[in-house]
């Protein structure tokens, strides 16, 4: 009706300010450092610790927009303990933010310890939404299918991440992960030889950065495109491998009647009556399940 007045779905605050005993899971920028909301500069200037992976690079961002923090490192090699301060922190009333270098804390880095600890001890987490190196990447890789399995970082050792990536292979989705520069090469060559050089990859690098590029192909032209210049080795990645071509005629009944089960059944049970229908395997089925149950819970 012309002229009535909605609700809202957004709310809006001059300050957010956070609560005590609370900690906050803070998405810091990926690379430009405008890509931080209010809310998550709010809660940085506001709590009274700052439980940071490298607190060097932490303190470049807190310079950045004149913040003063008390900064605690919290990494993959001292998160246990340092989750047991934190803890201790906000049971004594303090404002708590986690952040990691870059990104969400807990998505491919440290956080999700502490994360548990907090709140195995009763206390609350809430998230402050930003950058995600992987949420950017899948937004302009334009996926036919909406299902997509984020893997993270594969394996370091060649066997391993061989073996990981036969785990991956039939898997009806499209496959995120993550790399540094000083492996790409060889994990692309073997995204190629076990996933199959035909299979079609996007490539992102640097993203939000100054040299941000996103490149497109097979992963066997991908190979060669990567080691045609030095230059493009550079940076953090972020690859999105298609779902199979085999597997992307059928694969969106497979996954409906997936989830249709899953409604009602645990995964193991769901994985064995959605291979009997759809005739897919039942472990690639079970694994997704498992995904998708994983995913619900977070």
């Amino acid at each position: 009706m012309p002229g009535t007045l909605t609700a809202s779905p957004f709310s809006v605050q001059e300050t957010f300010i956070p609560q005590s005993g609370v900690l906050y899971v803070v998405a810091t920028p990926i690379g430009n450092l405008r890509d931080i909301s209010p809310r998550a500069l709010d809660v940085l200037a506001a709590c009274d610790l700052i439980a940071a992976e490298d607190t060097r690079t932490t303190q470049q961002l807190l310079n950045a927009w004149h913040i003063s923090g008390k900064l605690l490192a919290c990494h993959e090699h001292n998160e246990a303990a340092a989750a047991q301060r934190i803890v201790a922190a906000l049971q004594a009333g303090q404002r708590v933010a986690l952040v990691s270098d870059a990104g969400t804390p807990a998505i491919s880095d440290p956080g999700a310890r502490v994360v548990a600890a907090v709140r195995a001890a009763g206390c609350a987490v809430s998230p402050i939404p930003g950058a995600s190196a992987a949420i950017a990447a899948l937004s302009v890789a334009g996926l036919d299918a909406g299902d997509w399995l984020f893997h993270g970082f594969l394996p370091a050792k060649p066997g391993h991440r061989r073996r990981a990536l036969e785990h991956l292979r039939d898997i009806p989705a499209a496959l995120v992960f993550y790399e540094a520069p000083h492996r790409i090469v060889e994990t692309l060559t073997d995204l190629a030889s076990v996933l199959g050089a035909p299979r079609g990859c996007l490539l992102g690098r640097e993203i939000s950065k100054r040299f941000e590029q996103f490149h497109r192909a097979s992963l066997g032209e991908m190979c060669d495109w990567i080691q045609a210049d030095s230059d493009r080795q550079r940076g953090e990645f972020v690859l999105i491998v298609d779902a199979p071509v085999t597997a992307q005629n059928d694969a969106a009944e497979a996954i409906r009647v997936l989830d249709l089960l899953l409604e009602e059944c645990s995964p193991s049970q769901a994985a064995r009556l959605a291979a009997r229908i759809t005739g897919h395997k039942k472990s690639v089925l079970y694994d997704l399940a498992l995904s998708k149950t994983e995913s619900h819970d977070e």
